[in-house]
């Protein structure tokens, strides 16, 4: 049995720990203790956090699964852009079919998953969720989530290091029913590859201009057979890359030891054009102009095949 001090020192009933005689209604109103849900509580000293609403949700849904965005996050994938779990109050819980429950700071969902699809973080072994696989099914069969947006929440999971795009296809078997379609399509234009979501959604659309697909993440090597770089984008017959200045896009709340070591980096793409390959820049700021970022791409393409004097294709 756990002592006192442990059953406190998570999120706890405040109705039970009143009935076993571990707090008066008097205490549990006093300013050691938190109220984080309906008749749910923590010490005050726990920060408030995505994670502790997540923990209080399992304690007062004993049978509800965390899903969705909230899923995701456990799993440390911000799939709502940096300090999106920062700024998140409401947490998505699902629970069985015929279940009525509305509980303020809950999204709660009437849906059933099998037994292999749930399981908890081996950090956060208190709160059932959906395993990495189906998490990200979850997400990108969501239909109010656009095409692109979908194929993002795949890749991230991918980059994570959590599943792969053939793990992510075998459990996609599993799935049926609303939102099946729109999460197989997404399945199909992921890759895996992407370090981040604005180079997957670069990617989608560099395969949607006329011009040769790229080939992402493209192992750059010295004649002797060293790795030199992982490159973004490459055309390798025009020697030609497309490169993310640095990775300020990476750093998020859930990922804040993400930094741009710039003058490695600088070294390695010096060589990188020493090796005769021409390097495009792309910034953060380039992407509030997608359609204009993939012309200037097409543009520095063709005028590279032509400095070349080689075809296109």
């Amino acid at each position: 049995m756990l002592a006192t001090d442990d059953v406190l020192a998570a999120p706890f009933r405040g109705t039970d720990a009143v009935a076993r005689g571990l707090l008066t209604p008097k205490q549990l109103r006093g300013p050691r203790w938190q109220r984080v849900l309906r008749d749910v509580y923590a010490p005050v000293t726990t920060p408030v956090d995505h994670e502790l609403r997540a923990r209080a949700a399992a304690v007062l849904l004993p049978d509800g699964v965390v899903t969705g965005r909230s899923g995701a996050w456990l799993w440390r994938v911000d799939v709502d852009g940096p300090d999106g779990a920062a700024a998140a109050e409401e947490v998505e819980v699902s629970v069985p079919v015929g279940r009525s429950t509305r509980t303020r700071g809950l999204v709660v969902r009437r849906r059933s998953f099998a037994d292999h699809q749930i399981g908890c973080p081996p950090w956060l072994r208190d709160v059932p969720t959906l395993w990495p696989d189906h998490a990200a099914l979850d997400l990108a069969g969501d239909p109010a989530r656009t095409h692109v947006e979908s194929v993002v929440v795949l890749d991230q999971f991918c980059s994570a290091g959590l599943t792969t795009i053939a793990s992510l296809r075998s459990a996609a078997r599993w799935w049926t029913g609303r939102g099946c379609r729109g999460m197989q399509a997404a399945l199909r234009d992921a890759d895996g590859l992407a370090g981040s979501p604005p180079e997957t959604r670069l990617r989608l659309r560099l395969h949607a201009a006329p011009w040769p697909r790229p080939v992402a993440q493209y192992r750059l090597a010295r004649p002797d057979g060293r790795r030199v770089k992982e490159l973004d984008f490459a055309w390798p017959h025009l020697r030609f890359a497309v490169e993310y200045d640095g990775a300020p896009h990476l750093a998020t709340t859930l990922h804040p030891e993400s930094r741009f070591r710039l003058p490695k980096d600088r070294r390695v793409l010096n060589e990188v054009q020493a090796l005769g390959w021409q390097l495009f820049y792309v910034t953060a700021p380039d992407h509030h102009d997608m359609t204009g970022l993939v012309e200037r791409i097409g543009a520095a393409l063709v005028a590279r095949a032509a400095q070349l004097g080689v075809p296109l294709r």
